[in-house]
């Protein structure tokens, strides 16, 4: 079987599109893994189908490289946002459905993508001897604690650590250490499902966002770096650890198209 399919990139968080309006996409946990593998397929750190949705303009299902179906993707909302206006669904604001309810999106005039993320209704705090750390829905599960520095900080082994720790391992959560830089939060994300480091998380990068500004009511937006690149994150802090209004905003970039045999 042919599979014809698009990469997308979002801050180097890349993703293998599949247009599936169709229907007729049926990938099994092993075609997926293949098609994310970056040295037997395409590569990527998910893949993501564009679908139908009665009442939406697209339905998104996301998953993970290892197969799986996977929590909401921040990065690749905005990157299948694009991919919809390139394929001739070209709205000013977007309605699409993913696995945990219904996003807006936009396409702004500088060619970021605005994605509206999940409201968060709780933090939990966390102090284990000198380590505190929050946890946090932001349409995935993350670990969110606060570094001096992050590039000395051995993502891949603390997060796995952390991931697979007797109280995570079942589930699974994403791990992010940020640390504060001036005027913006530098981010690195271990993230289940990729079972490494990736370059960029969209849900990371919000939950880090609403922690660094938990302690300030009101509107608020932060700036982020991350290795692959800029975001920004725009929020209402409500008090009382719950946030709405929250934006994830973002380059979105088409790589190239392809075909490939599975």
């Amino acid at each position: 079987m042919n599979i014809q399919f698009s990469k997308y990139q979002g801050t180097q968080n890349d993703f293998v599109i599949i247009d599936n309006r169709g229907g007729g996409v049926k990938l099994t946990t092993a075609q997926i893994q293949f098609l994310c593998d970056r040295r037997k397929g395409v590569g990527a750190d998910g893949l993501m189908l564009l679908g139908n949705a009665d009442g939406y303009d697209f339905s998104m299902t996301y998953y993970n490289a290892d197969g799986k179906e996977g929590s909401m993707c921040g990065n690749g909302g905005r990157c299948l946002t694009q991919y919809a206006f390139d394929k001739g669904i070209k709205k000013e604001m977007y309605q699409f459905i993913a696995i945990d309810g219904p996003h807006e999106s936009k396409i702004d005039t500088n060619g970021w993508v605005h994605l509206k993320m999940s409201d968060v209704k709780a933090v939990e705090k966390n102090i284990e001897g000198e380590v505190t750390f929050f946890v946090l829905d932001t349409g995935s599960p993350h670990y969110v604690e606060m570094v001096d520095n992050v590039n000395n900080v051995d993502v891949v082994a603390l997060g796995q650590m952390i991931r697979y720790n007797e109280r995570f391992k079942q589930v699974g959560i994403n791990v992010n250490f940020v640390a504060q830089q001036e005027n913006q939060l530098f981010v690195r994300t271990y993230e289940r499902g990729v079972e490494n480091e990736t370059f960029s998380c969209g849900t990371g990068v919000t939950a880090s966002a609403l922690i660094a500004g938990i302690d300030k009511l009101g509107a608020q937006t932060i700036q982020i770096e991350t290795l692959g690149g800029k975001l920004a994150v725009s929020f209402n802090n409500r008090g009382d650890n719950a946030f709405d209004d929250i934006w994830l905003m973002g380059p979105g970039s088409f790589v190239f198209d392809g075909t490939l045999a599975i």
